[in-house]
């Protein structure tokens, strides 16, 4: 129950704001921070209370919810979800508090940070198909709001294109759930849409798995995104409010690649060793063609959001170099990213508060004026750089040994990434930080208060933290890659023919197997 509780301790507060007086801000705001705080406390104790040594799901719940049907409230972290959803309620609560000057409809404001709090919260913890497909569509609708209502100029063209991308890739996944359900009912005699037991007992041929790997695919890289399914990102992120933005880098786009280590990979082993090739190519086309568009961006806002392309093409690179090197680097990468990237979008918030623009070609000079702003601008820089001793050079490193274990050129390729990101991220910083103060209304620049440091010190903390000493971080999720690596690993789903039908099956259990396991399930779910 503890972990239902943290899981929907924001949407109760949500609910509890719909009922304060519109005008009483200062009560709205004070409690919405109250309930993500308390959220991400109770989240850490999680964390320290979680045993590293098993791939076991733990914190675990199974209760009935659609008995006739086979669907669970069925929750539960093991090591790839327990630092992300850590992560979630961290960086709310800072969220929340970046949005302490926001001027309209606050109540509204908060209730829908705390309810997509929630929303993420759900992905990462169902383990239940039609559970996670809830989720996964119910995060949609409070960002679609915080970009819709609280965005730039542009925002109702960027909010609506956020969700028909999002909405349409979720359909061919629910199409996928429905077959996926159906297929274990025929094959086993249970009726269920259980993540784990699926994962042990789903047996198709190979070209059924690739149809269904592409249905998952397509939702997943539309949220992480790859490329070509990224041009809805660079204008969801312009036209976000600074909080949005942060949310929609720190945690919207991890549920991506978390699909991809929780579905694709321990669902379709054999289409996912097949598909390699492809998805390490379109990663490295978006690693660099992301750097690359990014070197030429006069936003700011843009700029971190095309550059975001790029660091998520190497987390996908990782995780699809099927190693414990690759998946490893994969997973610190994505907590890097929700930092770095996170504490940039703070960063460039902090100047458009007081400036009202994000045109590079505005600033210059600003160390002079803010050098509080220009250290803290220059370690996030470093840190998404991937300097030694931050924390963005311990996963680029793991994840560039990693598929270069499989192939050199693809870590060739995928290095030149490094280079490039050093470019634009320093180019920009000597654009915004140096030069000559020329313009008359940045001289008037006051630097960084008390608020705005709370937000950013605890990320400068992290980067830190982690380039210093990663082992904390990683040592929760190694018995779990090391489990999904056995899983996609080939010498488990050698081709074997079938004499009868000449047909190639991606055979992972045996028949002996499977009926004693689902004896095993309908024992203890009875």
């Amino acid at each position: 129950m503890f972990l239902t509780l943290i899981t929907f301790l924001p949407i109760i507060g949500a609910i509890l704001l719909a009922f304060f007086p519109k005008e009483n801000e200062g009560a709205i705001k004070q409690t919405a921070l109250a309930v993500a705080a308390a959220d991400f406390l109770l989240s850490l104790s999680l964390w320290t209370n979680f045993d590293n040594s098993t791939h076991n799901m733990q914190f675990g719940l199974n209760i009935s919810w659609i008995e006739s049907w086979g669907i669970n409230y069925h929750i539960g972290l093991d090591g790839i979800s327990l630092l992300l959803y850590v992560m979630t309620t961290f960086l709310t609560m800072l969220c929340i508090i970046a949005s302490w000057e926001v001027k309209k409809h606050i109540r509204e404001y908060m209730m829908a940070m705390l309810a997509l709090s929630t929303g993420m919260l759900g992905v990462f913890i169902s383990l239940d198909l039609f559970m996670f497909y809830v989720f996964w569509e119910f995060q949609l609708v409070p960002m679609y709001i915080i970009v819709g209502v609280w965005g730039g100029p542009r925002r109702i063209y960027a909010a609506v294109k956020f969700f028909i991308y999002t909405a349409v890739g979720s359909l061919l996944m629910l199409v996928a759930i429905i077959w996926i359900y159906f297929h274990i009912k025929q094959t086993t005699g249970v009726a269920t849409a259980d993540i784990l037991f699926i994962t042990e007992h789903i047996s198709a041929p190979l070209d059924i798995q690739k149809w269904l790997w592409l249905a998952f695919f397509l939702a997943f890289a539309i949220k992480v995104p790859m490329f070509p399914f990224h041009t809805w990102l660079p204008d969801a992120h312009v036209e976000a409010p600074t909080a949005g933005s942060v949310i929609l880098a720190g945690v919207l786009l991890k549920m991506g690649t978390y699909g991809f280590l929780r579905f694709n990979l321990p669902f379709f082993p054999q289409a996912s060793y097949d598909f390699m090739p492809f998805i390490a190519w379109l990663s490295i086309i978006g690693i660099v063609y992301g750097a690359l568009v990014s070197m030429v961006q006069e936003d700011l806002k843009k700029l971190v959001a095309y550059s975001s392309v790029s660091h998520l093409g190497f987390v996908m690179l990782g995780i699809f170099a099927l190693n414990e090197y690759g998946i490893q680097g994969a997973l610190i990468q994505n907590i890097n990213h929700g930092i770095s990237t996170g504490a940039l979008f703070l960063l460039v918030g902090v100047i458009y508060d007081r400036r009202h623009t994000r045109l590079i070609k505005e600033f210059g000079g600003l160390s002079k004026q803010m050098p509080v702003y220009a250290v803290c601008f220059m370690i996030v820089a470093l840190s998404s750089i991937g300097l030694p001793g931050m924390n963005g050079f311990v996963g680029e490193f793991l994840i560039l040994l990693g598929i270069f274990q499989v192939n050199g050129l693809w870590a060739a390729c995928a290095t030149s990434g490094v280079i490039l990101a050093a470019c634009y991220i320093l180019w920009m910083f000597q654009r915004v930080m140096f030069l000559e103060l020329k313009n008359p209304e940045n001289m008037k620049l006051k630097d960084m208060n008390i608020r705005e440091l709370i937000t950013i010190v605890p990320l400068l903390i992290l980067i830190f933290w982690i380039g210093l000493y990663p082992k904390p971080f990683m040592k929760t999720f190694d018995a779990s890659v090391n489990n999904l690596v056995s899983k996609v690993s080939p010498d488990n789903f050698r081709p074997k023919q079938d004499h009868d039908t000449g047909e190639h099956h991606a055979s992972l259990i045996t028949k002996t197997e499977l009926a004693k396991l689902s004896a095993q399930f309908r024992t203890s779910h009875n």
